[in-house]
């Protein structure tokens, strides 16, 4: 049986003093949550990071939106993950579509981070995920193949049952438009037989979240497909009381 994971990304949101606020708020929802067997964690800018880990709920996970595959060097703008270590995070988002859109992020790219995280002993939760262009010709399933064979390719299935899969439609991120929860499960299921075609059975044990345009009003909904183990919730994980919500939906 799969446990369920609420992942709150946060994007370029939160001065340190409003992510304390949200961490302080966040304890008893936390564990609600981890009461109900659900996993549940947020993920501040690296600014807002070591204040949200000294001050949420110690059963919260808190992680990174990113890192850089390498420990240290001439990289301006960078985090590493011994950095992220030091601080008590050993969870990172990688490949978001807007870090693919707006930073030329690649699948190949994502691989080497994927490697270094799983080398350090992080748990990487890698993206994937398709433009309307390539949604509305049909292309939804190759395109992410390619994603997924990319992103972890030479893993071995140890590794691989290591990472955490979330399916993000890009045009449903941000834009109120959400898939169906048929679309959602059609997709996951998808990508889940094609980690099986690489990893074998540790495929069935890997979560696989969806993500875009999740709210408390619909996560009930999607958490009832078979395939999907969580939702990664971008806006609506910003405010509290949206956060609970979302908790809450996830209960049903």
């Amino acid at each position: 049986m799969r446990k369920k994971l609420l992942l709150g990304n946060w994007k370029m949101n939160k001065t340190p003093e409003e992510a304390k606020a949200f961490a302080l708020a966040a304890s008893e929802m936390v564990d609600l949550a981890v009461a109900h067997d659900i996993d549940v964690g947020v993920a501040p800018t690296f600014l807002c990071l070591s204040t949200v880990k000294e001050n949420i709920n110690h059963k919260c996970i808190v992680a990174a939106q990113n890192c850089n595959e390498h420990d240290h060097g001439a990289f301006t703008g960078e985090i590493s993950i011994p950095m992220l270590s030091s601080i008590g995070v050993s969870w990172c988002i990688i490949g978001h579509s807007e870090r693919r859109a707006y930073n030329g992020e690649t699948s190949e790219s994502c691989n080497l981070k994927i490697k270094a995280l799983l080398k350090a002993g992080f748990t990487p939760v890698y993206c994937c995920g398709e433009s309307l262009e390539t949604f509305n010709a049909g292309e939804t399933k190759k395109f992410v193949a390619e994603q997924i064979r990319t992103g972890l390719k030479d893993l071995t299935s140890e590794e691989a049952g290591k990472v955490i899969i979330a399916y993000e439609p890009i045009w449903a991120i941000g834009t109120g438009k959400s898939a169906s929860k048929e679309t959602a499960e059609d997709t996951i299921g998808f990508i889940r037989r094609t980690l099986r075609e690489s990893f074998g059975n540790v495929a069935l044990d890997m979560r696989i979240l969806y993500g875009g345009s999740v709210k408390p009003e619909n996560v009930a909904e999607y958490m009832s497909a078979e395939d999907i183990d969580g939702a990664l919730v971008g806006g609506a994980s910003l405010d509290p009381n949206s956060f609970k919500g979302l908790i809450e939906g996830m209960l049903k």
